[in-house]
């Protein structure tokens, strides 16, 4: 349907006014949303505070009206309130935030796509909520398994956005100065993917030729051909949400390295590496995590810290174990909130930066 013929969003909140009502109503606020100090059988949602939930559109159900759609900008602070409030919330688990702030971010997209938004305007957009959505499910790691974050759900989120992004891209209105890096973080997220690589493949060779999408290649390539000193080395060098992208694909690549040390240095005897290389080659948080490493793969380590690889002692069952990826992913943060991380990025870029609404 083209864009002249759908609606603008008008309404200036976070979450239109009749949605908080109605939530109020049917006690269905979240925490996260309640007016601090509220009391009563009935909290009060704060406006502040309240984000427009996700809600499935029914079939034949008529579109909303733009009173109920938020418009780009409000959209985008609504992100960089989930990225700079709700993300950095410290006092709830990991699990509660990031599926929280998914739910959000899904109606964020929604509410774009119900309206007509000029593209370059929805692509900042979606970059931003990817942008938050990826380094919330980073942040969740292994906690995943503790709370209401469904971590199939949250990658079939992170999927939708990616294709909402590229669909955008593929529109060809522009300009979009982030393209090259979200093209990146795409390769980077399906890392080993065929399907992946070959769309990426197929964008334009200027595109293809910038930085980000190079690096991204690179890392790509290493992964396939099983180069783990060049793989790690390259992840070592990612920025921050490069490496938020790539953390899930970590434990395998860690895991593949160690087989195939085993393969050709296991011996009856067993040939042995030093601990500390390992920790390097693997780009590991330290020691501890090394020796847990061995030890799920049945890797012995002898009196001198060396890890002893024995022919027929390695062995792998179920996932990869969890890490905390503070090397590889955590530490680049630097002491920044995600949304400085957001925002600094498209100040680079050169984007506008609307405030969040009142």
């Amino acid at each position: 349907m083209p864009g002249r013929e759908l609606p603008v969003g008008t309404c200036p909140d976070m979450c239109p006014a009749a949605e908080r009502a109605q939530r109020e109503r049917e006690r269905r606020l979240h925490r996260f949303e309640v007016a601090p100090g509220a009391r009563g059988d009935r909290p009060r949602a704060d406006p502040q505070r309240a984000v427009k939930e996700y809600s499935r559109p029914a079939a034949g159900k008529p579109r909303p009206p733009p009173n109920q759609l938020r418009p780009p900008s409000v959209l985008l602070a609504t992100v960089r309130y989930l990225a700079g409030e709700v993300a950095e919330i410290t006092d709830a688990p990991r699990a509660e935030v990031a599926s929280f702030v998914a739910d959000r971010l899904r109606a964020v997209r929604l509410d774009l796509a119900l309206q007509g938004a000029d593209d370059a305007k929805a692509a900042v957009v979606l970059e931003s909520a990817l942008a938050t959505l990826l380094a919330v499910v980073a942040r969740l790691g292994s906690h995943a398994a503790h709370g209401p974050a469904d971590p199939v759900l949250l990658q079939t989120q992170v999927q939708e956005s990616f294709g909402s992004l590229r669909r955008c891209y593929a529109r060809g209105a522009g300009p979009h100065p982030r393209q090259a890096s979200f093209q990146g973080l795409f390769l980077l997220y399906n890392l080993g993917s065929v399907e992946a690589l070959h769309e990426v493949l197929q964008l334009p060779a200027a595109l293809r030729a910038c930085p980000p999408l190079r690096t991204a290649l690179a890392v790509d390539a290493a992964f396939r051909e099983g180069n783990a000193a060049r793989l790690f080395r390259l992840l070592r060098t990612l920025p921050y949400l490069q490496s938020c992208a790539v953390q899930g694909h970590v434990g395998r690549a860690r895991r593949g390295a160690l087989a195939r040390l085993a393969r050709a240095l296991g011996t009856p005897k067993g040939q042995t590496l030093p601990l500390d290389f390992m920790v390097r080659l693997l780009a590991l948080d330290g020691p501890s995590e090394a020796r847990d490493l061995c030890q799920a793969h049945r890797l012995p380590l002898d009196g001198e810290e060396r890890v002893v690889f024995l022919r027929g002692r390695y062995a792998e069952e179920g996932l990869p174990p969890p890490s905390t990826c503070n090397v590889l992913v955590g530490s680049k943060l630097r002491g920044r909130t995600l949304e400085a991380v957001v925002m600094a990025e498209e100040e680079d870029e050169g984007v506008d930066r609307p405030r969040t609404p009142s």
